[in-house]
């Protein structure tokens, strides 16, 4: 079944325009990571005391959701995290400096990745309108790469939750608490995942124009 240039250049069009647009998102919202005291809360002022509330006429709801440079509160505005590209200005613990080293590597590569995504637009249109193969090859690649770079950073934002995680149940003297407390990924990370499956669509859709292109040119020859 052959399959029409004009084709792979709509769909690969389509998927790279949609993969930018989510991972965009993805990156200025602060819906990665929730954390809902609702049941908590309900229960009683004892345990919002444990967890630091100081109102007890009128307690702060403690439920909070975080992005990968700031973490919002309901009543209160949200509050940058610790820059970590300031580690030797910062004492802190060893875990703390994991934390810190994970936390920028992945604002680095969800960005970065949205660089390639624009070099590859600009090649891809490029090659379309010059019907060049090499240049569909070097874009496919490309895109690919990029998609190789979205899922490093989602992983490692993964991994930094649950070092975060950890990292906080030691420190939280009452654990059972944290058995009424909703922690979960949010609708953020959601979004990175469908850019990085998009961005797997686009590389592939650009590989297979460059081979649709190159049989092309043989049966071309051969005539």
């Amino acid at each position: 079944m052959r399959v029409h240039l004009g084709g792979l250049a709509g769909a690969a069009a389509l998927t790279g325009a949609l993969s930018f647009v989510l991972l965009a998102a993805a990156i200025g919202t602060d819906f990665w990571y929730i954390i809902d005291t609702e049941r908590l809360e309900r229960s009683g002022p004892g345990a919002q005391d444990l967890l630091g509330s100081t109102n007890r006429s009128q307690p702060e709801p403690l439920s909070s959701h975080s992005g990968l440079w700031r973490t919002c509160r309901v009543q209160s505005p949200c509050t940058p995290l610790m820059n970590p590209f300031r580690l030797e200005n910062v004492t802190v613990s060893e875990s703390s400096r994991q934390l810190l080293t994970m936390h920028g590597t992945f604002v680095i590569l969800l960005p970065l990745s949205l660089i390639l995504m624009v070099f590859g637009g600009m090649t891809g249109f490029l090659s379309f309108l010059l019907r060049a193969y090499l240049l569909l090859l070097l874009t496919g690649t490309l895109f690919l790469f990029g998609a190789m770079v979205t899922l490093a950073g989602i992983s490692v934002y993964i991994a930094y939750s649950a070092a975060a995680f950890r990292e906080a149940l030691c420190l939280l003297e009452e654990k059972a608490l944290l058995d009424q407390v909703d922690i979960r990924f949010g609708w953020s990370l959601a979004l990175g995942w469908i850019s990085f499956i998009a961005e797997l669509l686009t590389g592939a859709a650009f590989l297979a124009a460059a081979r649709e292109l190159r049989l092309r040119r043989r049966q071309d020859q051969a005539i």
